[in-house]
């Protein structure tokens, strides 16, 4: 019988109870990551999100803290790396802004919009899906890069190769997002549980307490390169997830000058340098730049 989502809250109070599975953070050595020219800091004009920033002397960028190889926190020192954070870096740098200038602020997924929609942040870099539902709320700049739902399981599983295996299994993604509602939509004989953060989830695929995880195959190849002996990828993507760069709606200037600098530094190949550096660590060679969308 199917969890209700009530049983969350227990779920996670077990959870913080038993062994933490998840490897410490784990992130790109310095040296390899490519270095990005700033601009002229009124290259661009017009947009009023950059007047304000430049107004109060550093950019806001929307992140996440908790995904490895994509955009993750160190707790030691408060510092956030991966592929995500080096495109809001190349990106600040064409807009005018060194990555000293960059502060980078958590946002959680269910706050994203409100968070631009308010001024919270200037942009936001962060597992961020174009959809037609998000733009009526923000503006997006990219994609930069397209993902796709998979599923992240033990190395020693070997009856679940795809979600067409899930039926009596415990699946496991943050309560409410995108790759929770597929899964309750098109495999509704799998246990779905939800918590608040995918690491909960990772913890408790560790310890046995669930059998998959499931979201973006971006943010599980990182969780798995943290773990190669004990959690793997299974089976391919079912699902089309392009990221882009989300701005406060009503700048156009803002959303065509970051598209600008996607386009630049794909071009002078930093974006691939930046991948290799980071996501590319969990093995999986950098694919080609999808097309900007402008509109």
């Amino acid at each position: 019988m199917k969890r209700p989502v009530v049983t969350v809250v227990l779920l996670l109070a077990l959870a913080a109870c038993g062994k933490p599975g998840t490897p410490p953070p784990k992130g790109p050595q310095p040296g390899a990551l490519p270095s990005y020219q700033v601009r002229s800091g009124d290259a661009v004009q017009g947009s009023p999100t950059l007047s304000a920033a430049r107004g109060r002397g550093h950019l806001v960028v929307g992140a996440k803290e908790d995904q490895p190889y994509l955009g993750q926190k160190n707790p030691a020192d408060g510092t956030y790396s991966g592929f995500d954070i080096e495109i809001a870096k190349m990106v600040g740098a064409d807009l005018g802004f060194a990555p000293g200038q960059i502060q980078f602020r958590t946002i959680a997924s269910a706050n994203r919009e409100t968070a631009l929609q308010n001024g919270q942040v200037d942009y936001y870099v962060g597992t961020y899906t174009i959809n037609d539902n998000r733009k009526k709320l923000v503006g997006f700049a990219g994609p930069y890069y397209i993902a796709g739902q998979s599923l992240l399981i033990r190395v020693q599983e070997k009856d679940i190769n795809g979600p067409q295996d899930l039926a009596g299994k415990t699946v496991c993604s943050a309560a409410g997002s995108t790759p929770y509602q597929r899964i309750q939509r098109e495999y509704p004989k799998a246990d779905l549980v939800g918590y608040d953060t995918y690491s909960a989830c990772v913890d408790n695929l560790i310890t046995a307490q669930v059998d998959a995880v499931t979201t973006d195959d971006t943010i599980l190849m990182g969780y798995a390169a943290k773990a190669p002996d004990e959690l793997k990828l299974t089976g391919q993507p079912f699902s089309k997830e392009p990221y882009g760069i989300g701005t406060p709606r009503s700048d156009t200037v803002l959303r065509n000058a970051i598209n600008d600098a996607l386009l630049h530094h794909e071009q002078n190949g930093d974006w691939k340098a930046a991948y290799d550096a980071t996501l590319g660590l969990s093995g999986v060679p950098a694919p080609a730049p999808p097309p900007i969308d402008r509109y």
